[in-house]
């Protein structure tokens, strides 16, 4: 089941009195972006989260070299048409008991297929207007639900966990 916004609202009072309980590891995978919720809205924000999925905006996710276990994340942040791909990456962990998720882009991409176009470092945010997804709920192997910095409310569907994607590249 997909989860709709009153259902994910009232997950999120809890959350914020009891956490989430989401870990690291509840975290790991490709996440394809389905909806979004405007700050203070009820309703999905249609338009945007159909041109969103069109481009393909995903979230990768995976564990920094120490493990799940270590809290350490890499992120990958990116829309797609065709070949042609935009990405963000740079590095995350979670804070707190709800918790939040944490993180700052270092680089930007262009790509277009495997070929890299622009390659761009990016400056880093104050530590006090670090972007983050207050983490309110998940349920494995399907979605994911947070909110970010500017209000927004998303949710995110599992297209594939770390441990498929390492088996894919493994094959090739």
């Amino acid at each position: 089941m997909i989860p709709d916004a009153p259902w994910l609202l009232d997950r999120e009072r809890r959350c914020r009195r009891d956490g989430s309980g989401l870990t690291t590891a509840d975290l790991l995978g490709c996440w394809r972006l389905e909806r979004i919720w405007n700050k203070g809205s009820r309703q999905p924000a249609s338009a945007a989260a159909a041109l969103l999925r069109g481009l393909a905006a995903r979230l990768r996710l995976s564990a920094d070299g120490t493990g799940p276990e270590g809290g350490d994340l890499r992120l990958a942040n990116s829309v797609r048409i065709g070949a042609l791909e935009l990405r963000f990456e740079g590095a995350g962990r979670l804070e707190g008991r709800r918790p939040l998720l944490v993180f700052s882009f270092e680089r930007l991409l262009l790509l277009l297929g495997e070929r890299v176009l622009i390659e761009r470092a990016l400056p880093q945010p104050d530590p006090l207007r670090r972007p983050f997804f207050a983490l309110i709920a998940a349920e494995r192997p399907l979605w994911l639900a947070a909110r970010g910095r500017g209000g927004g409310l998303a949710l995110w569907l599992l297209e594939e966990t770390e441990g498929e994607n390492e088996a894919r590249v493994n094959e090739n």
